[in-house]
């Protein structure tokens, strides 16, 4: 029997500079631009820089139709979204995300900022906390420029209704980036709520359902193991903080100062058990937690299944 290849399992060959060539070439979509949409088009989409040095971008989505009280445009809870792809894969205008960005926005209706975050191994961790970070205060400072704000935020955008959305890695992501932004002072802006959608935790223990579903076809252990090696920092284990939240005794202050929490996850996924290990943390430090959890299910099903995928926005509706 050969060996298991997590790389070949992943499409990626591992480079001697620890870089990776990424041997797949996922689909992509542009952005529709603000100046026209088309008859039907639900969602308009356009993209801007955040750091040019970094390469970071983001592309906002707004509804086309915008709902309106007593003639005035009724302002729209903004959903910063972190994506999925296992720290290695996918970019925002990857057709897959950009699709997932479309339903968000036109479902709960919101306007969606979503981040092109620098993507492992090229970028370790914490380089995606910093890059959410930057991109939650840029928001920030559009509600402060009345002159040359982003107009799209600025018209249409609660900022005091303001969400990290995060899947999989995303959502590891949105949670680490919560506790860095409890530092910054964000007035006008205000963190509503974060949700973790699947999130993605670890550790050097292995859980029961991490060994229940060792052999999972889709996101077996040695592809989360290999994941993991591709995003932390040199040097650290899955014990460190950016993968193990609950091991992190001197965040525990912080994150009782979180606020609202959203968690979803799936009986099928490997990550299961610590997803709700997780959420008993939180409830433990007093952070007012929503747990949607399904027996039935596996790690990414809202990609396969569209009715899980309406599901969850639902979720994420109810929530916002």
């Amino acid at each position: 029997m050969s060996k298991f290849d997590p790389y070949e399992h992943l499409n990626v060959v591992l480079n001697q500079d620890g870089s990776i060539t990424r041997l797949l070439d996922f689909p992509t979509t542009q952005a529709t631009g603000d100046q026209h949409h088309l008859p039907g088009q639900a969602v308009v989409s356009k993209d801007i820089t955040l750091n040019e040095e970094k390469k970071t971008w983001m592309r906002l989505y707004r509804p086309s139709k915008l709902p309106s009280n007593d003639k005035s445009v009724a302002k729209l809870p903004i959903i910063v979204y972190l994506h999925t792809g296992g720290w290695i894969h996918f970019s925002v205008a990857s057709t897959l995300i950009h699709e997932s960005c479309n339903q968000l926005c036109s479902e709960v209706p919101s306007i969606v900022v979503a981040l092109d975050y620098g993507l492992a191994p090229e970028n370790k961790l914490p380089s995606q906390y910093h890059d959410t970070v930057e991109a939650v205060v840029w928001i920030k400072n559009q509600a402060l420029d009345r002159v040359n704000g982003e107009k799209w935020l600025r018209e249409y955008g609660d900022f005091s209704r303001c969400y990290l959305y995060g899947v999989s890695c995303g959502g590891n992501i949105a949670f680490n980036s919560a506790l860095k932004l409890l530092d910054n002072k964000l007035e006008p802006l205000r963190i509503n709520g974060v949700i973790l959608n699947q999130p993605l935790f670890g550790g050097k223990m292995r859980t029961k359902s991490e060994m229940r579903l060792a052999t999972d076809p889709y996101f077996p252990l040695p592809v989360i193991d290999a994941l993991w090696d591709f995003a932390l920092p040199k040097g650290t284990d899955r014990d460190h903080r950016f993968c193990n939240p609950m091991m992190n005794e001197p965040c525990k202050d912080k994150i009782k100062r979180l606020g609202r929490c959203l968690v979803i996850g799936f009986g099928g996924d490997p990550l299961v058990d610590r997803q709700q290990e997780f959420v008993q943390m939180l409830v433990k430090q007093g952070v007012m937690v929503e747990a949607r959890f399904d027996d039935v299910g596996f790690h990414g099903i809202e990609v396969v299944d569209s009715r899980r995928a309406a599901a969850i926005i639902n979720f994420v509706k109810e929530f916002v």
